[in-house]
């Protein structure tokens, strides 16, 4: 593990820090300060001056609209836009720009990249993640939504759940069934299809927060291009493992900071209410603090691999379990030192459903119930608190790993 940077590395953050204050406004303390339309109006007009700044898409090739930045480079702008209270992008540009447009970027033809990267870059095209299902969360492989291919379209009939950010989009990334005689893992394609179209039909889920940020999305006799195929057919699995490396690295530089700026905001909680004098609520924030710097030490070893240009491996899911079974406990923890505070609403709930609240929000019951809230789904979006620490079983430590019953052709698994 590498818990420093060169130093030519803090030339680029200099300028990036010039950047910042060249184009937020004097006062500017976070978008968190916002409220829910003011953000929008925000995000849009940030969003524009990033693009025309070549800081949209910062570590796509200059070629495709990007910014042509190093991992280094990339990493370093995650952390002062955190730092800063800012967005990356707009809305779904993390599934637009670090997902599927780096997974085009790799995987895509030349067509596809002349045809989809620019209109990512200019927000014609807005994506969403087609990967879960009813029957293939945690065991992503046992997909069973099918697609068919009918002349020169393909033919898209299934089920997606947990779709964030779906009700925004009007593009999804699939992965469906179009071999359903090998063993499942080798039977998958990548399809890039058009929501906007009869056959898609997306229901907004309800969460504990009231908000409504994940999607099921249901395909009855929808359609694509023949064309609109990532990789090859039945080759999707190589190309979706991919995708889900691109968001890693990025991640373990700036959570870690999300979560010491959260911890620092309850600890001025904490002392405004007087909770801190009491001893066991005392102990549980020092242990808090700790956790923190703990998951920054967690969060360079895995941007070590990633500046080094390596994917994170399996060890990727002890950094997952951890940060997630943290914030868990220090939302509780929150709960603890509004004590009866905690009963009543004051101000506004969370931006986001994900993670602590934005950089700039109030430090009052409102945001801190929000995130008590959303925090419950931590450990089960991206890979259940109990599928990581399998993989952190078999994959990291080499126990026996469990029994498998569904060897063999994917029809003939039980379903």
């Amino acid at each position: 593990m590498q818990p420093t940077y060169a130093p030519e590395a803090e030339i680029f953050r200099t300028r990036i820090k010039g950047f910042l204050s060249d184009n937020l406004p004097d006062n500017w303390v976070g978008i968190g300060a916002l409220d829910a339309e003011a953000a929008q109006v925000f995000i849009d007009s940030w969003r524009k001056i990033l693009s025309e700044n070549q800081l949209l898409a910062a570590s796509w090739p200059k070629e495709f609209g990007g910014g042509g930045l190093s991992h280094l480079e990339s990493v370093i702008l995650a952390e002062e836009f955190q730092k800063a209270g800012v967005p990356t992008g707009g809305s779904n540009d993390a599934f637009s720009i670090q997902m599927v447009g780096n997974t085009i970027i790799q995987w895509g033809t030349d067509e596809q990249k002349a045809h989809f990267l620019p209109r990512i870059i200019s927000g014609q095209d807005i994506w969403c993640q087609g990967y879960s299902e009813p029957n293939a969360g945690s065991d992503l492989a046992n997909v069973g939504c099918k697609a068919e291919l009918d002349g020169d379209e393909w033919q898209i009939n299934g089920q997606k759940i947990w779709t964030s950010a779906g009700h925004l989009a009007n593009w999804i990334f699939v992965l469906a069934r179009t071999d359903a005689d090998v063993v499942k893992h080798r039977g998958i394609t990548f399809l890039l299809v058009p929501m906007e179209q009869e056959g898609v039909d997306v229901r907004p889920i309800k969460m504990i927060s009231g908000d409504s940020e994940f999607n099921e999305v249901f395909f009855t006799d929808a359609k694509t291009a023949k064309e609109n195929v990532i990789g090859e057919v039945n080759g999707g699995w190589g190309v979706a493992m991919t995708l889900l490396g691109y968001e890693r690295g990025e991640a373990a530089a700036t959570m870690p900071l999300t979560f010491k700026s959260e911890v620092g905001r309850l600890l001025d909680l904490a002392k405004e209410n007087g909770t801190n004098e009491d001893p066991v609520i005392r102990d549980q924030l020092v242990a808090a603090y700790m956790q923190t710097q703990i998951m920054g030490y967690l969060g360079m070893r895995t941007l070590t691999k990633f500046l080094a240009g390596e994917h994170p491996g399996a060890d990727a899911s002890i950094f997952k379990l951890f940060w997630s079974e943290y914030h868990r406990e220090v939302t509780e923890l929150s709960m603890a030192v509004l004590g009866a505070n905690g009963m009543i609403i004051d101000g506004k709930f969370p931006s986001s459903a994900f993670g602590p609240d934005s950089p700039g929000a109030a430090n009052n019951s409102g945001s801190w119930i929000g995130t008590f809230l959303n925090a419950r789904a931590g450990t089960i979006y991206a890979g259940t608190s109990q599928v990581q620490r399998n993989i952190i079983g078999e994959m990291v430590l080499g126990l026996p790993k469990e029994p498998k019953l569904d060897r063999g052709p994917w029809k003939d698994v039980p379903k």
